[in-house]
């Protein structure tokens, strides 16, 4: 009888090769056969009512602003929140931005006239915020006041501690220019 393979160096190679390079991709693929590989999104549990929580979050910032309220402003920022307000400013960490707040609002207040969401994106526990906003500052020691446009790019992840579940991580300011 006839052999027709003849186990030399090149064909146990070959075979080695072909089973190592093979075999990997084949077990993963069936480990994951569930996964749909046409997007890395992981949908949200209930998208309609994480909307409506960031909106809340949103609104209750704002509203803090408006009336000067830093614990309530501060009760929806992460503590390993980091924030760039402009190009020189940036804060890292809850008290960093706790304490530039108080800055300003003890010299200004401040009010949100104009706040439009261009973009949502929320993938699992993070969320990713777009906005056009406007903000009018008023001295506290008279003056005239001013008002600073831009956009903000806002990253919200959940938080437990959060009134509203989520809390803000990460935001950028990109001051309007004229």
């Amino acid at each position: 009888m006839k052999k027709i393979i003849k186990p030399n160096f090149e064909f146990i190679f070959s075979v080695a090769l072909i089973a190592i390079l093979g075999l990997p991709p084949l077990v993963m693929a069936k480990a994951y056969k569930n996964i749909d590989s046409r997007s890395a999104i992981i949908p949200p549990v209930d998208l309609k009512k994480d909307q409506d929580m960031l909106k809340q979050t949103s609104e209750a910032i704002r509203a803090g602003f408006a009336h000067g309220d830093i614990t309530a402003i501060m009760s929806y920022h992460h503590p390993d929140v980091v924030k760039a307000l402009n190009y020189t400013s940036y804060s890292n960490g809850r008290e960093a931005v706790k304490a530039d707040l108080l800055k300003t609002l003890n010299i200004y207040n401040l009010e949100f006239s104009k706040n439009k969401v261009e973009s949502l994106l929320i993938n699992g526990d993070t969320a990713v915020e777009q906005t056009l906003f406007t903000i009018k500052g008023t001295p506290k020691s008279g003056g005239e006041p001013f008002v600073f446009e831009g956009r903000a790019m806002i990253i919200y992840i959940r938080y437990k501690e959060s009134p509203t579940g989520w809390a803000t991580i990460r935001e950028i300011i990109q001051p309007a220019t004229k």
